[in-house]
């Protein structure tokens, strides 16, 4: 009997969310993503230690965020040597809401990759959905630079980034299930609120209604998840971005299991179609207090988490 990674394999592209090669290895994911908070924990291990001084050894001349994409990069080659599909590789969060840095930060990106002999095509960009992220997008896309747009919580972010011709969006799950939980306290009722009733994933599900309906080809992964019943209540999304700790539980679960969303089914509810211009994006993300605030404290936490990676190579520069 198949467990249920292998089962969610068969109608979702499974995703590593880590930069730890040895989850990545031993769960056989198609992809993985990394982000500043990620990689900062893994340099921090001692058998990956190994990268950020030779990195520094290299590069150590160039200037700091150089040096950080030359990191990201180290991390991302090791990756593409174990999953046969993509890694998505993350601009700097404090540059979110400046288009025209975002779109040089991404050029200095894929040129690494290409220097060291990876295709663009095996590189996904991240950027923070915020109106300014998703513009650059438009404009990586058009010049052949694919993009994962990330820090997304809400429907009107998802239309822009269609309407970008984005080629991915990660929508957070977890994230937009820990505000919801926060925000209602003790009146939080867990079991009301899990599985297909839980607000991240009913977040997840009205994004891919909207985008099988309408045969928008973004594709839609889910990420951020805080656990299994989440994952399983988005079976049949696209791709799924999972920690290792998850992908473990899945693997060691031979209970069934079932899709959950399909295309068909999707287009035989179709949603009424939404205009999405800067004006909509800007008003309906006002309306939503949960999207703003946790596109914000995102930003706030990736860029926190870049500030750190600079600090540690700082002082890898001076040892």
């Amino acid at each position: 009997m198949p467990n249920q990674l292998e089962s969610l394999r068969q109608f979702t592209t499974v995703v590593a969310d880590t930069g730890d090669f040895e989850a990545i290895r031993i769960h056989r994911p198609t992809d993985a993503t990394t982000n500043p908070s990620l990689i900062l924990k893994a340099v921090q291990k001692e058998e990956y230690r190994h990268l950020l001084e030779k990195v520094v050894t290299d590069h150590g001349q160039r200037p700091a965020s150089e040096i950080v994409d030359h990191l990201l990069v180290a991390f991302g080659r090791e990756i593409l040597q174990i999953v046969p599909g993509r890694v998505s590789t993350e601009v700097d969060a404090r540059l979110s809401f400046d288009t025209q840095a975002s779109i040089e930060r991404a050029h200095q990106i894929i040129e690494i990759y290409e220097r060291a002999g990876i295709p663009r095509e095996r590189v996904l960009i991240k950027l923070a959905s915020t109106w300014e992220g998703i513009q650059a997008a438009k404009i990586l896309q058009a010049q052949g630079i694919r993009c994962n747009m990330t820090l997304l919580f809400a429907l009107p972010q998802a239309l822009a980034c269609a309407q970008a011709k984005a080629q991915l969006i990660s929508p957070f799950v977890g994230r937009i299930y820990d505000w919801y939980k926060k925000s209602a306290g003790e009146q939080w009722d867990e079991a009301a609120n899990a599985g297909t009733a839980d607000p991240g994933v009913k977040s997840v599900k009205q994004i891919y209604d909207y985008f099988k309906s309408y045969d928008i080809p973004t594709e839609i992964m889910g990420a951020s998840f805080r656990n299994i019943g989440q994952i399983q209540a988005l079976a049949g999304c696209d791709l799924l971005t999972i920690s290792p700790e998850l992908l473990a539980q899945l693997a060691a679960s031979t209970d069934p299991l079932p899709r959950q969303l399909d295309p068909e089914t999707s287009k035989a509810h179709a949603p009424e179609w939404m205009a999405s211009n800067e004006v909509a994006f800007r008003s309906e993300m006002n309306q939503s207090a949960m999207a703003t605030e946790k596109l914000a404290e995102g930003i706030r936490l990736f860029a926190a988490d870049g500030i750190k990676l600079d600090a540690l190579i700082s002082t890898a520069r001076q040892g």
